[in-house]
C-alpha cells in the first residue's frame, strides 16, 4: 500500500498530514501507529485527516490521531496545519474559515504575515466536561504522588489539561510527573500534563506532556490551557505570550464566557510517498 503525504509542524509540533477526501473508510489506530513512528515509519506527534465534511456550514473535517494510535479531540497546531494545507491548495483563504473538529466547529483566519489565527473554542472547567473523577469544580486540585502533594487546575479546550505551575520551567519533572499524571485514576480519559512557569502578566514559559504522546515540542490546546487556567488564578493577563521550547504562541482570552484565540505558524516540511510493504 502507497499512501500520500505531507509533513508539517507548527513550532515543532510536528504531523504527517494525509487527504482523505475520498476515503471510504476512517483511518485505523495501527495505521496511525506506523506512520507515527521514528524509527520505521514517517515520524510525527500526531496525524492528521483532512475529510470531507456533511455539514453545510463547512466543507472540511479534519481527524487528529496520537503516535499511540489514540483519537485526540483537538490539537491547536495541528488545527493551523491543517488551515495551511488548504490555503495552499487554494481550497480555503481569507478569514472566517469554518472547519468540523472531533469536538466540533472550528474557525481560523489567515494572517497577511503568514501565521494563521484559530479560534479555539469557549475553555470548559466543569468536572464532568474535562472529565476529572469528582463531582466538585475547584480552580485547584490536588494529587498525592508518592506523598508530595501536587496542586493544579484543570479545564477542557475539547481535550483534557491539566496546567502546574512551577518555579523554573528547566527543572520540571516533566517526564517524571506526566506520565504518571498523564494515566491517574483521576482523569478518566487520561490528561495533557502542562508546567508553566509565569515570567510576567504577558509572558509563560511552558512544557507539556501530551496524552498518548509524551513530551513535545509544543502544544497548542496546552497553551491555551494554561493561559486560562493561569488567568483564573490572577497570574497572566488577557493577551500572553507563550514561549515553548518549539517557538512562541499568542494567546488571547479576554475571561469566562469567551473563546481562546491563538496565532501561529503553520510549517510545510516536505511531501512524500509512504509505502507499507
Amino acid at each position: 500500500m502507497s499512501l500520500r503525504f505531507t509533513k508539517m509542524h507548527g513550532i515543532g509540533n510536528d504531523f504527517v498530514v494525509l487527504d482523505r477526501r475520498d476515503a471510504i473508510s476512517p483511518l485505523s489506530a495501527e495505521l496511525a501507529r506506523k506512520l507515527a513512528d521514528r524509527h520505521v515509519g514517517i515520524g510525527c506527534d500526531q496525524v492528521m485527516t483532512i475529510e470531507r465534511s456533511e455539514k453545510a456550514t463547512s466543507r472540511f473535517r479534519y481527524g487528529i490521531y496520537n503516535a499511540d494510535g489514540s483519537v485526540a479531540g483537538q490539537c491547536g497546531n495541528g488545527l493551523r496545519c491543517v488551515v495551511r494545507w488548504l490555503a495552499d491548495r487554494g481550497l480555503v483563504h481569507g478569514q472566517g474559515i469554518r472547519l468540523i473538529g472531533p469536538s466540533g466547529p472550528a474557525v481560523a483566519d489567515l494572517l497577511d504575515d503568514g501565521r494563521v489565527r484559530v479560534d479555539m473554542g469557549i475553555p470548559r472547567f466543569d468536572a464532568v466536561d474535562v472529565p476529572l473523577a469528582t463531582t466538585m469544580t475547584l480552580p485547584r486540585y490536588a494529587l498525592e504522588l508518592d506523598g508530595q502533594r501536587i496542586e493544579f487546575g484543570a479545564v477542557s479546550m475539547g481535550n483534557p489539561h491539566a496546567l502546574i505551575e512551577v518555579t523554573a520551567i528547566d527543572a520540571a519533572p516533566v517526564a517524571l510527573l506526566g506520565q504518571r499524571i498523564e494515566i491517574h485514576a483521576f482523569f478518566p480519559d487520561r490528561v495533557n500534563v502542562g508546567f508553566a512557569q509565569v515570567v510576567d502578566r504577558s509572558h509563560v514559559r511552558l512544557r507539556v506532556f501530551e496524552r498518548g504522546v509524551g513530551e513535545t515540542l509544543a502544544c497548542g490546546s496546552g497553551a491555551c490551557a494554561a493561559v486560562v487556567v493561569l488567568r483564573t488564578w490572577d497570574r497572566v493577563d488577557a493577551d500572553v505570550r507563550v514561549q515553548l521550547p518549539g517557538g512562541e504562541l499568542q494567546i488571547s482570552w479576554p475571561g469566562a464566557g469567551h473563546s481562546v484565540t491563538m496565532t501561529g505558524p503553520a510549517t510545510t516540511v516536505f511531501e512524500g510517498e509512504w509505502n507499507d510493504d
